[in-house]
């Protein structure tokens, strides 16, 4: 049977982590290792517990969880970070998945949900972004790219790009329109296996921590220009 996924809950709020608690302690395949009440405390604790997931308020006293998550990520690069919000187009939860976090929950999300997403991000293969995770990478990094237009310079292209294949590059803008490996499979003709390949390599030419790294990356390079191929 495998190890269950490790959980650390970060939240100044104990209700919120008594909460968020009880609904993952139902799971026969996830273990609450810890809790904390800032960020502080959720770097001690990683280093301590070594959880697989951290479920990261934002705001909180003595450091925030933005700073937290960019340590974290920094030092403990196999746990992945969630970061918790309260409204959807955050731009702290914008600020969260440049700094490293995995993805972003909002706070009232339904038990069923918050489940879903700390399993999907312990797997390393999960949708890059939900439709909301998607909305908020377009709209921080398009009102990002309107300011820089008033600059005449063009943005250089990263070099790092040339390290990519043509086909690595097609998989490359598929991931920034939040497409599941079976998605970009049969949108290619290709099979998951190989399109897992392919996500590897991506991540390891562009030094990129996961599939939300390279989604930010791919928006923030100009590889893909926000509204293409997201439909709301």
């Amino acid at each position: 049977m495998a190890e269950p996924t490790k959980v650390l809950l970060v939240d100044d709020q104990p209700l919120l982590r008594m909460g968020f608690r009880l609904i993952l302690e139902g799971e026969p395949d996830m273990l609450i290792v810890g809790e904390a009440a800032d960020g502080l405390e959720a770097l001690t604790h990683t280093d301590a517990l070594r959880p697989d997931v951290v479920l990261m308020d934002v705001r909180m006293p003595k450091m925030d969880g933005i700073e937290a998550t960019g340590r974290i990520a920094g030092a403990h690069p196999d746990t992945k970070i969630i970061i918790l919000t309260t409204f959807d187009l955050d731009e702290y939860a914008f600020a969260g998945l440049q700094a490293g976090a995995s993805a972003f929950l909002l706070k009232d999300v339904a038990p069923e949900e918050l489940v879903s997403a700390v399993r999907l991000v312990a797997s390393g293969d999960a949708v890059v972004a939900p439709r909301v995770t998607a909305r908020l990478l377009e709209t921080y990094v398009r009102n990002g790219a309107e300011q820089q237009s008033a600059k005449p310079e063009p943005t250089e292209r990263d070099p790092l790009l040339d390290d990519l294949t043509p086909r690595e590059l097609e998989v490359l803008r598929a991931l920034a329109e939040g497409l599941s490996n079976a998605e970009i499979a049969h949108r290619f003709f290709l099979s998951e296996a190989t399109v897992k390949t392919h996500v590897r390599r991506i991540l390891t030419k562009l030094h990129l921590r996961d599939r939300v790294q390279a989604v930010v990356y791919a928006y923030e390079t100009g590889l893909v220009i926000p509204s293409q191929g997201l439909d709301y």
